[in-house]
């Protein structure tokens, strides 16, 4: 069985099913054919390559084909970025791309839409500045929130990941299971609780832990309730700020989901957010191109044409559906490509959670080798003290 999946999807995902919509202003509009995502996709190199498509920057030929590869579209980005950007380096150009189709790891800062604190190099990042594509998120403190004055110094998502797992650590593993305080009290805490977090602050219980720890648990709780709080990386504040300071007319590189997408706002009077759906199960639905981006957790969200108005399927199955809900139905049908991306999905996040495991364990085990190494150094000292004292006693 596994062979079978394996086979099956490396068949399938080696190339990209094209699908055809219409997109410009009245005057401008042109039809032209986006890059669908199957399985699990490479979603930022495809975000990069639509965004060109739809710019008129890059154009699939001929016309007529129904599929294309990373190799024909990595070709068409590289000699984009050759004609129109002669100043940059593109042989180290095309020595990134690569990495865009195994994901990014972005790290976004809690406090600006466009800040993000690239892990590694940050070649990736470099890519889409040389290719004229912003790169946004809307995953933001609000400023008047009481967990702004905590989430300001902690800045971005992989400090508040340490952060929590340096507190689990102080506490033994209680941070985790909420009972950072001492057992029995996290009820009455709770109950309370008038912080940012939902808690009451240090109890007597606390009184084990240093000045530091106590300070550096509470923020960690902070950090912890926010991002339990907004599982799908994308806040209200986050959402006003998009729609208020892009431009009419942009196309940008939306960080959403841990995943990249195509965000657009129309010129016009109309000021709402679309996403471009590049789901592959929408291939054959023409009514389904773009999500209008209505709350934080898409369940108002609905779907439009290329004129922006809301689709009509062809056989009326997902109307007004998001695209997680539209996936779910499918699923709920018995189609196997949506049954073995599910699988494959679950699999890679599978993989992503041990890793995030593997790192908290060897950072909890550097700790306490350091602390031990601490614990010696001083029984050391102190039996070399006790000894000096003994030999005056003697004397």
């Amino acid at each position: 069985m596994t062979e079978r999946v394996d086979t099956l999807h490396a068949s399938r995902a080696d190339v990209w099913y094209l699908k055809e919509i219409a997109f410009g202003s009245t005057e401008t509009k042109r039809r032209l054919k986006i890059i669908t995502q199957n399985f699990n996709g490479p979603c930022s190199f495809i975000a990069i390559c639509n965004i060109l498509i739809l710019r008129g920057q890059i154009e699939v030929l001929p016309y007529e084909r129904g599929t294309v590869s990373y190799e024909f579209l990595s070709q068409l980005v590289g000699e984009y970025l050759l004609m129109s950007c002669p100043d940059i380096d593109v042989s180290a150009a095309l020595s990134i791309m690569p990495s865009t189709t195994k994901g990014l790891d972005l790290n976004p800062v809690f406090t600006g839409a466009t800040s993000f604190r690239p892990a590694g190099e940050g070649g990736e990042l470099k890519l889409f500045e040389q290719a004229g594509i912003e790169l946004v998120h809307g995953w933001l403190v609000d400023p008047d929130s009481e967990e702004y004055r905590v989430l300001r110094h902690v800045r971005d998502y992989d400090t508040a990941v340490t952060l929590i797992a340096d507190a689990d650590h102080i506490t033994r593993g209680r941070l985790l299971s909420g009972d950072v305080w001492g057992e029995g009290e996290a009820g009455s805490s709770s109950q309370a609780g008038s912080g940012p977090s939902g808690y009451a602050g240090p109890s007597s219980a606390s009184d084990n832990y240093s000045e530091q720890d106590r300070e550096k648990i509470e923020h960690a709780l902070v950090a912890q309730a926010f991002l339990d709080s907004t599982k799908s990386q994308l806040t209200y504040h986050g959402l006003f700020q998009l729609a208020s300071t892009l431009q009419p007319g942009a196309l940008v590189a939306l960080f959403r989901n841990s995943h990249l997408s195509v965000l657009h706002k129309r010129d016009g009077e109309d000021s709402s957010l679309y996403s471009l759906v590049t789901d592959h199960v929408f291939l054959q639905e023409p009514s389904v191109v773009w999500e209008r981006l209505e709350d934080v957790d898409g369940v108002g969200s609905t779907f439009v044409d290329s004129e922006f108005v809301r689709s009509m399927p062809v056989g009326g199955d997902f109307a007004g559906q998001t695209a997680e809900s539209a996936l779910h139905a499918l699923e709920m049908e018995g189609n196997p490509d949506v049954i073995l991306a599910r699988q494959l999905q679950a699999e890679e996040d599978a993989r992503s959670h041990e890793i995030y495991r593997r790192r908290q364990q060897q950072q909890q085990n550097r700790q306490k080798e350091e602390e031990e190494r601490k614990r010696k150094n001083e029984d050391s000292a102190s039996r070399k003290s006790k000894k000096m004292k003994d030999k005056c006693i003697i004397m």
